[in-house]
């Protein structure tokens, strides 16, 4: 066995023993971290199916094995909404299951018994899949009985509904959305009860199958590229490592109240302004900059600015608001006198980093060292032309000529000549 087969199914191993591990934990968990341990256990399960499915094509093909197992990552920073994403997407373990693609080249493979358990699983598999798309299939809007009771209805009395021109199925989509000729209730179709039933069992059974999958891949892996020889469990990665962190995975934070008062409301307000006032730096910036332009990148990054302020504000806001009573305002006064800050320095601070030729001869010179010279600012006649500041003392004298004269630039005006040169040190500038 080479040394590649030998760390994927140790790997694989791992996940396995994570996978089972995480399931257990999902019924041992206090009830405040369970969402999180589901989540984490659904994922863990993904994690092994897919690297199980990555294996066995692997042996099929009698290729090597990848060099590292295909995992899900946890999102460092978003973990709240890795957390919702996991459980509404039941971890993406439909994505995961093996397609009929798949389950024909195990099929084309030689007469293996461990590859035919192999198979049983990934044909289970498949009928939960089947399940997850059939099962809302089988209801159907109905028109209830006036006669009789709701019970009654749900039972078969009642008339199914006028379905949608096109779409002769009851059960479909639309069918079940725009419901027609009074439509009133929802019920399993008459007479489909044991087949809802299958596929209902057939979906919740998909978690328990994929474990057997894997597992089944792994019992082939052992036997076919291991000699029989289970390897230790090796490195684990993905979610399988939070197995009994979930408090460190996804700490309890407060939740945003169902109703927001009036000082909690004027907070959100302050954060929101100052958010809006950060969003507005990088077009301040660039417009005096002179990189309108550059307009693409601007927006980019007002938006980026715009969307981390949003998040921190959902991650942050609840801990900032939940004080009693006035006390809810003090971090909205705070963001508030913050954002008027940014609001009316970000102008003043701009022109002074990226200020004119003109703003920057009065600076380095003009109000220096030629503010008693003939060369301050009312006794001259200056102009730019080419990227050159000309100036010119009203009374005579010689011209000075400076350089880079750009607007938006951060560049010192220097001398371009000898003669400018020598007047600057005449004046000891």
């Amino acid at each position: 066995m080479s040394s590649r087969w030998h760390r994927a199914i140790a790997e694989l191993s791992a996940q396995g023993d994570a996978a089972r591990a995480a399931a257990q934990r999902v019924l041992d968990v206090p009830s405040g971290q369970r969402t999180t341990a589901a989540a984490i256990s659904y994922v863990a399960e993904t994690d092994y199916l897919c690297s199980a499915s990555v294996l066995l094509r692997a042996h099929l093909a009698d290729r090597r094995p990848p060099r590292r197992l295909p995992v899900a990552r946890v999102w460092p920073c978003l973990r709240d909404v890795w957390k919702d994403r996991a459980l509404g997407r039941r971890g993406g373990v439909w994505r995961a299951v093996p397609r009929d693609t798949a389950l024909a080249r195990m099929r084309s493979a030689p007469s293996d018994p461990l590859l035919a358990a192999v198979i049983d699983q990934a044909e289970a598999l498949q009928a939960s899949l089947r399940g997850e798309r059939q099962v809302d299939r089988l209801y159907e809007s109905y028109i209830p009985d006036r006669t009789g009771s709701p019970a009654a209805s749900l039972l078969g009395a009642g008339r199914t509904a006028p379905t949608l021109p096109g779409f002769p199925d009851p059960g479909h989509p639309l069918n079940r959305a725009f419901p027609r000729g009074g439509a009133t209730g929802m019920r399993i179709q008459p007479g489909r009860e044991a087949e809802f039933s299958q596929l209902s069992s057939d979906r919740s059974a998909v978690h328990a199958r994929a474990l057997a999958f894997g597992d089944a891949v792994l019992a082939l892996l052992v036997e076919r590229r291991a000699e029989g020889v289970s390897p230790e469990s090796g490195r684990l990665r993905g979610a399988g490592r939070w197995v009994g962190r979930e408090q460190q995975l996804v700490s309890d934070r407060v939740k945003w109240p169902a109703k927001l008062n009036g000082y909690q409301g004027a907070t959100l307000a302050g954060f929101g302004w100052l958010v809006l006032a950060c969003t507005g730096l990088p077009l301040t910036f660039g417009h005096r900059a002179d990189m309108l332009s550059h307009y693409t990148l601007l927006f980019l990054a007002s938006g980026l600015i715009a969307c981390t302020g949003t998040a921190l504000i959902y991650r942050h806001g609840p801990k900032l608001i939940t004080a009693p009573g006035p006390l809810a305002l003090f971090p909205g006064i705070v963001a508030a006198v913050i954002a008027f800050t940014v609001w009316q320095g970000q102008g003043p601070v701009a022109d002074y980093y990226f200020a004119g030729p003109y703003d920057r001869y009065d600076r380095q010179y003009a109000n220096g060292c030629l503010a008693a010279s003939p060369y301050r600012r009312d006794a001259v006649q200056a102009m730019v032309d080419d990227g050159v500041l000309t100036v010119t003392p009203v009374t005579g004298g010689t011209t000075l000529r400076l350089g880079p004269a750009e607007d938006g630039s951060t560049h010192p005006l220097r001398p371009l000549d000898r003669a400018t040169r020598a007047v600057l040190d005449e004046y000891g500038c």
